[in-house]
């Protein structure tokens, strides 16, 4: 099978920590999980979809929540997943019949993990309910009333309540107040925004190092100055560079090997990354792990990409596109302080110009939105069959250099 699409989705406990990610994947051209029968084409499409795109590279080790449909719980397909880290979706439009029921209560006894998807109470999910060990609501669709009315009907003392499409730190604190302990959704990317606050002097010196090291007018050997310098950026970059993930048999002991061994992109990247975690103290890690992919992916697909751009540009656009988020303030008025080319600051603030599709599509395959991506692609002459694996080394790259700083 070819061009397998797989994005991930945070969810975050009450304080914010991920503990796992939900798979949106389709395969080729179609926009789901395809309905498949027999034991070997379902062998075949679990093995290319999970084992040989890496997804274990892909969720960090932490549990991943896959929708399944009726015909492949009934056909007991989970049971060809790990149990301690599968998390069995069950969506909503499921028929709740012998079969299915059959197929839960073995996965159940068997320890999976079963959350029911998008959940509305009708009397016929009664079993269901009663093997669920979570249940997903639709956050933004469901009427409060509708929902207070639910939560009154499930066993909640057993349950862990899940609110999707969480969007706003409001309606986080809404969830949370409610008694849901489970959240999906892009609100920890949206900024905090507080009349009259500031951005601050150690701010605004953080984001400084980080336009100028991915400007052409900084040099290699300023660099090795910034770094040499600081003994916590030395630390973490040796640290870096002797990770599994670039597989070393020899151990890398000095900041000038480093900068060797990894090149000047490189080392701007990860100086720009210890920058950014230190400017997002006390913000979810997620945030930063995000922003990232986003600087990576970006990177990837304008090497891809037929208008060529600057790979220390595009890893700024990336990297810039959640600053508001981080610091609390918003986009125009945090980048209006930077020394950041004109594009990026079209893309970012007005979402104009030649760097704004980049960004749509970044976002179009974090939100597993397939159609928009096959369009945008077109629109930058860049080959969408190659995007998944863009996708996945900017994620491998991401949780590496997170881990490390």
């Amino acid at each position: 099978m070819e061009d397998v699409y797989v994005a991930r989705q945070p969810i975050f406990n009450k304080k914010k920590a991920v503990v796992a990610y939900e798979l949106l994947f389709r395969d080729g051209a179609v926009n789901q999980v395809p309905v498949i029968h027999g034991d070997v084409a379902t062998k075949t499409l679990l093995a290319n979809t999970f084992f040989t795109i890496g997804i274990n590279a892909l969720a960090e080790g932490k549990k991943t929540f896959i929708n399944f449909t009726q015909n492949l719980l009934e056909n007991k397909i989970p049971l060809l997943l790990p149990k301690e880290t599968t998390v069995v979706e069950i969506l909503e439009d499921v028929q709740p019949g012998p079969a299915l029921i059959n197929s839960c209560e073995e996965l159940s006894a068997a320890g999976y993990t079963l959350a029911l998807d998008d959940f509305v109470y009708a009397p016929e999910l009664d079993p269901l309910i009663a093997l669920a060990d979570i249940i997903k609501f639709d956050f933004r669709l469901t009427p409060a009333t509708e929902l207070n009315a639910d939560l009154k009907r499930l066993p909640i003392d057993r349950l862990h309540l899940l609110a999707e499409k969480v969007e706003s730190i409001e309606e986080f604190e809404s969830a949370l107040q409610m008694g849901f302990d489970l959240f999906q959704g892009y609100f920890f990317c949206k900024p905090e925004i507080v009349q009259g606050r500031e951005v601050q002097g150690f701010q605004l010196n953080l984001m400084m190092i980080m336009a100028q090291i991915n400007s052409g007018r900084f040099s290699l050997k300023d660099l090795e100055n910034i770094i040499v310098r600081d003994m916590g950026i030395s630390y973490k970059l040796l640290k870096y560079v002797n990770s599994v993930f670039f597989a070393r048999v020899r151990k890398l002991s000095s900041v000038k090997q480093a900068l060797v061994y990894l090149g000047e992109n490189e080392i701007r990247r990860f100086v720009s990354l210890v920058a950014m975690s230190r400017l997002a103290k006390g913000k979810p890690d997620e945030l930063i792990r995000m922003a990232c992919v986003r600087g990576k992916f970006c990177e990837l697909l304008s090497d891809d990409a037929r208008e060529r751009t600057s790979p220390s540009e595009m890893f700024t656009l990336g990297m810039f596109s959640l600053i508001d988020a981080v610091t609390d303030q918003p986009m125009d008025k945090v980048l209006g302080e930077l020394p950041l080319t004109d594009s990026i600051k079209l893309a970012l603030i007005h979402k104009k110009g030649r760097l704004a599709r980049f960004i749509e599509l970044v976002t179009a395959y974090e939100n597993g939105r397939w159609s928009e991506i096959t369009q945008l692609a077109e629109a930058l002459k860049s080959d969408d069959a190659k995007i998944p694996a863009f996708y996945l080394r900017a994620c491998q790259w991401a949780d590496t250099a997170k881990n490390a700083v």
